[in-house]
């Protein structure tokens, strides 16, 4: 773990609890804005965001200053994807939850490796992630 960047589990984690955790409330547009720039300190560029509906109201006219070129997709859990290049001509894509107890799921592609497949993956990882946000 890279000191200052959330914690990364890598496909695999013990289930620790999840709530949503925003709502209107300032505490977590702060919260947001946190991992965003913790993130962005060590390289990661926001690619995506999954939201739920609620988040996304919530939100409503911060979401484009926030999440800048980011596209913002329809979700069951709040979570954003970071994407950098990783060592050996590969790229890692992480999923962090949006909460105050640090959740991610990582990955790294090779360079050989289809959009496709990658896709695939990261599906995959959304579903792990959804089955650990909703489970209570």
């Amino acid at each position: 773990m890279i000191v200052g960047v959330p914690l990364v589990i890598k496909r695999s984690a013990n289930r620790i609890g999840y709530s949503a955790i925003l709502h209107s409330d300032m505490d977590a547009l702060g919260l947001l804005k946190e991992i965003i720039a913790a993130y962005e300190r060590h390289g990661w560029r926001l690619k995506r965001v999954l939201l739920q509906s609620s988040t996304r109201a919530a939100l409503a006219g911060q979401a484009e200053q926030l999440f800048k070129e980011a596209t913002v997709h329809d979700a069951e859990f709040d979570a954003l994807w970071f994407a950098r290049r990783s060592h050996g001509n590969r790229q890692a894509w992480e999923l962090r939850l949006i909460d105050e107890q640090r959740y991610a799921l990582f990955e790294a592609f090779e360079a050989d490796e289809s959009e496709e497949e990658r896709e695939e993956v990261r599906r995959e990882m959304e579903n792990r992630m959804r089955e650990y946000a909703t489970s209570v």
